[in-house]
Parts: structure tokens; sequence; C-alpha cells
């Protein structure tokens, strides 16, 4: 399903990657497009290739874990049924907590876990919804660059066939993950060009690495 966000077309199956400084308005957008409240006056539109609205038809990872404090780790990547009344499908759970490298903290709550950890369980409960649409707002920021590199590869895996926004401020992080990469600066959406091959794209590949480094010196323009 693409998404258009005015001028900004998310196409379906891809990651649109929304590269840019703080305070630009990355974050903004996310929460617009997955329905919640923004602190000005948004006056786009956003549309759907098949003319529905998004709807139920998004999942969205904040920047903060937003775990229930009160509540285990496995209770925690089953919020999204348990707060609808549905059965919660717990080999699905107990699954995600293993591809997250969290199988021995499922008993846990969140106060004994560190903020990696935490940030693990968030993505997990994500990924446990299964929308056609997931927005996620700097998902790996967390993380060590051994445990991102893992995440970021289980995403990939886990969200295939969906339409993915995600927002970082990492110029690494977007070459290796978007399939198209917007920078974003005040006015200003500027579509950069990717390399061929598919995301994720292997960390020391050298077009992935020109590609980073193009995007930090366009990210420090005007310093």
């Amino acid at each position: 399903m693409q998404v258009r966000f005015d001028a900004l077309v998310c196409e379906s199956t891809r990651w649109t990657v929304l590269l840019g400084a703080s305070g630009v308005g990355k974050s903004t957008l996310l929460r617009v497009l997955a329905g919640l409240p923004v602190h000005w006056r948004f006056e786009g539109s956003i549309t759907t290739s098949d003319g529905v609205g998004l709807g139920q038809r998004v999942g969205m990872m904040a920047q903060q874990d937003l775990l229930f404090p009160w509540s285990t780790v496995s209770e925690n990547v089953a919020l999204g049924a348990r707060l609808r009344g549905e059965r919660v499908d717990t080999d699905r759970v107990l699954s995600l907590i293993v591809r997250v490298g969290l199988a021995d903290h499922a008993d846990k709550r969140p106060g004994q876990l560190s903020g990696g950890q935490r940030q693990r369980v968030a993505l997990a409960r994500t990924l446990m919804e299964d929308r056609p649409v997931v927005v996620l707002d700097e998902p790996f920021s967390a993380l060590d660059a051994r445990t991102r590199s893992q995440m970021q590869d289980l995403s990939v895996e886990l969200l295939q066939g969906r339409t993915v926004v995600m927002v970082t401020h990492d110029p690494a992080e977007a070459a290796r993950l978007g399939h198209r990469i917007v920078l974003l600066k005040p006015g200003v959406a500027e579509d950069i060009a990717v390399p061929p091959g598919l995301p994720p794209r292997p960390v020391d590949d050298p077009d992935t690495l020109a590609l980073q480094g193009r995007l930090l010196k366009r990210l420090r323009e005007g310093d």
C-alpha cells in the first residue's frame, strides 16, 4: 500500500528513511502519520493508494519505549492484543522475545532491564502488531553497534512486504536501510540517490560507506 504524505510518497513494501537534524519535524511527521496529536496545526493531508484511511493499519514505535513498568517483558510485547481483549499468541510472543535476544528476560519487568534491552522489548511489541504500515522513530538509537546491526537485519526480515517509514539521525543507518532516503531541512525535503542493492546493505560495502559520507556532508552543510 502506497502512502502519500502531501508531496512525500512512501512506496509499498519499501523503507522510506527520513534523515535530518533535531527539531526539523521528523518525529512530528510520524505522529501525524500514526494519527497522534501534535503541538502545532497540521495543514497537510495523508492519502493512500487504495483510498482507504490508515486507521488501525499503522503500527508505531516511538522514541520512548513506553513499557508498562508493572508488566513483564512478555506482557509488554503482547500489550496490543491484551488491550484489545484478543487472544494472545504466546508462541509468537516468545518467538519474538528470542529473536530480539531477550530469551532470558521474558519474565522480568522493565525496571530490571537496561535501556537497550527496553528498546528491544518495544521493537518486539511493534513487530508483534504485524501492521501493513509501520512507523519507527529512531528504533535502534539505544543499542550498541553490534546489537543495532542485528536488530536492523531482523526488522528488515520481519517487515518484508510492509510499508515502513523510519526516522533517524544516523547517516550510516539511513545508508544501510533506506530504499528511499529523504533529507529533511527546514522547509525542504530532498531525495538522496541510493546505491543498488536491497536493504539491509552490508556495513562495509563501498557504495554504502560512500553514501554515508555524502549524507553526513549534506547534514553538515550550513554549519
